[in-house]
């Protein structure tokens, strides 16, 4: 038991168990919880369950809540908003709060061009309208996206997210017209940028190519950082082809890297940006960024919904970027990752089944491998210890193609003592799964 972790009960306690209980016969096998208990209260970086266990929240909601859980600011912003009006469609009668949020998030893209925002309730939504956009503005329709990718459930989503299972499996046929490249995995898959080149002529005609859609840092797919020559590569493509650089930020917004874009440190603009998960503080509030006369090209009702940036949430989304503002998130992301890295380095010092650790700022996670040789994954190895640190208090979710990788999607409020708690247990999980 530490300061931030207490566990006093079997997991799941009995509370918890019988919630879960009820769960089997309510709710489909498909909504699989990863945790082994059920949600009573949270705050910040700790979450406690109906029998009064707490546990360190390295998950952060699955990237979610980058300002912690119930920022008092986020949550007298939501109740403020919610006193005056919940919802009326901003196409039927328009708001002041999404207005206020668009301006700020267009100041906040890089590159120079004038900017329009519009908003959407999930990644999986941005995404698809992100490829709408693209293929509005281009007349062309072809889509490129990378092995390791993840872009969301819904259909185009889904077809442009590379892992099968439990993603696609039995959910085909896909959508058609759209191609995958190879990913530059500098751990696995060193691939250059003229062989990229080459296997993308060898795909699709480039005349044909709407837009790519890439992420900065892949995220599910393992927290693959790419070279630094990859996104100024893919953005002179783009403009020598044609077609629009996509950059799917869903997880790597928001401060999690180090900047409020992870783009930002490749120096490049891209022609749109994808966000959602930590914009709006765990309220469902998603959209894209570009640039102006992109995004202009959709005629009026082409794109949008009947929720798209609720007021309820947009006003949540102020709250949370006065708090990445106000407490310097985005530096002390890079503080945060240290502190991830040298706590992971630790480990495979000891264990040499951690094959490489790698990220940007706090979006940091390590690679498991049977074999530093042969760099076999590591899959039972790393569900054992996720397993064995859930059971002494620790939340993380895994990665990677092969489920493989160990991510941390901390808040970027949590304090330096929760973190250290939180890699002891860690190194706790991993002695008693592998001995």
């Amino acid at each position: 038991m530490g300061k931030y972790v207490r566990i006093q009960t079997e997991l799941p306690g009995p509370k918890s168990k019988a919630v879960l209980e009820r769960k089997g016969k309510a709710v489909p096998r498909a909504l699989a919880p990863l945790a082994p208990f059920v949600v009573a209260k949270a705050e910040g970086a700790v979450i406690e369950d109906l029998d009064g266990n707490r546990f360190l929240d390295f998950s952060g909601g699955w990237g979610v809540m980058s300002v912690g859980h119930n920022h008092p600011k986020v949550v007298a912003a939501i109740k403020e908003q919610a006193e005056k009006f919940v919802h009326t469609d901003f196409t039927a009668v328009p708001y002041e709060v999404l207005v206020e949020l668009a301006e700020r998030i267009n100041r906040l893209a890089p590159g120079p061009s004038p900017k329009r925002t519009v908003f959407f309730n999930s990644g999986a939504e941005a995404v698809e309208n992100a490829v709408k956009i693209s293929r509005a503005a281009t007349g062309r329709k072809a889509v490129i996206c990378f092995e390791h990718a993840f872009h969301g459930r819904t259909y185009l989503a889904m077809t442009m997210t590379h892992k099968a299972i439990p993603y696609k499996a039995g959910f085909g046929p896909y959508v058609p017209d759209v191609f995958r490249l190879p990913y530059p995995y500098p751990y696995r898959n060193p691939i250059s940028m003229e062989e990229l080149e080459r296997r993308l002529l060898s795909l699709v005609d480039p005349r044909e190519v709407a837009c790519v859609v890439v992420e900065p840092v892949i995220g599910e797919g393992g927290f693959i950082v790419p070279p630094p020559e990859f996104f100024p590569f893919l953005r002179e493509l783009a403009d020598r082809h044609g077609f629009l650089l996509v950059v799917d930020e869903v997880q790597t917004g928001v401060g999690r890297t180090g900047r409020f874009f992870a783009t930002e440190h490749y120096g490049v603009e891209p022609h749109l940006i994808t966000f959602a998960k930590s914009i709006a503080g765990g309220m469902p509030l998603s959209g894209v960024v570009g640039v102006a006369e992109v995004m202009e090209e959709p005629i009026p009702g082409a794109i949008g919904g009947t929720y798209v940036g609720n007021p309820v949430a947009c006003a949540a989304a102020l709250a949370v970027l006065d708090v990445v503002e106000e407490e310097g998130l985005a530096a002390r992301a890079d503080h945060i990752g240290d502190i991830l890295r040298r706590g992971l380095e630790r480990i495979a010092q000891r264990f040499p089944i951690v094959g490489e650790v790698r990220g940007l700022g706090a979006m940091v996670g390590a690679e498991l491998v049977k074999d530093p040789a042969t760099k076999t994954p590591a899959k039972e190895e790393t569900a054992r210890i996720q397993k064995e640190a859930l059971r002494r208090g620790l939340i993380f979710p895994t990665a990677g193609v092969y489920g493989n990788v160990i991510r941390f999607l901390v808040p970027l409020t949590i304090p330096d003592d929760a973190l250290e708690e939180g890699l002891s247990i860690l190194e706790q999980a991993f002695e008693a799964a592998l001995g």
